[in-house]
């Protein structure tokens, strides 16, 4: 949806209908017989209120099924380590370049946490693949399969 679209929904959350910003928003002043534009008053500034209010957020179906819970479980903790590995390498590079006494065990560290990083990302790898192999797809014999 880009700028120039909006989507109004009803009071329980549901999407009626797209409308762009020139549909939407009718003309404020209107010309008249003598080409002049007037005013509409009172009841377009109602009506630009009842416009102007839209929900925070508009509920809509997942596109995608959430992941097993070991799975997520297991994703969770590798992103943590990453995020934890990347700061560690980012205060050792600091420290480097600062010439500190600390950069020489928090290279050590950096190193033994990106192994870490890169065994938590092999567990979610081979976690969804136990995962998929335990309870995937339920597949039943066709007619010409032997009993």
């Amino acid at each position: 949806m880009g700028t120039a679209e909006r989507r109004e929904t009803s009071g329980d959350g549901t999407a009626v209908r797209e409308a762009t910003r020139q549909q939407a928003a009718p003309a404020s002043r209107t010309p008249d017989a003598a080409g002049r534009r007037t005013d509409d008053g009172p009841a377009r500034e109602a009506a630009e209120v009842r416009a102007a209010y839209r929900p925070l957020w508009v509920e809509e179906p997942a596109k995608r099924r959430r992941l097993p819970d070991p799975v997520r479980t297991a994703a969770v903790r590798a992103v943590l380590i990453i995020s934890v590995t990347l700061i560690q390498a980012m205060v050792a590079l600091l420290c480097t370049l600062a010439g500190s006494w600390l950069a020489f065990p928090m290279v050590i560290s950096s190193v033994v946490s990106t192994i870490a990083a890169t065994w938590a990302v092999l567990d979610v790898w081979v976690t969804r693949q136990v995962w998929n192999q335990r309870h995937g797809v339920m597949s039943t014999p066709s007619s010409t399969a032997r009993a």
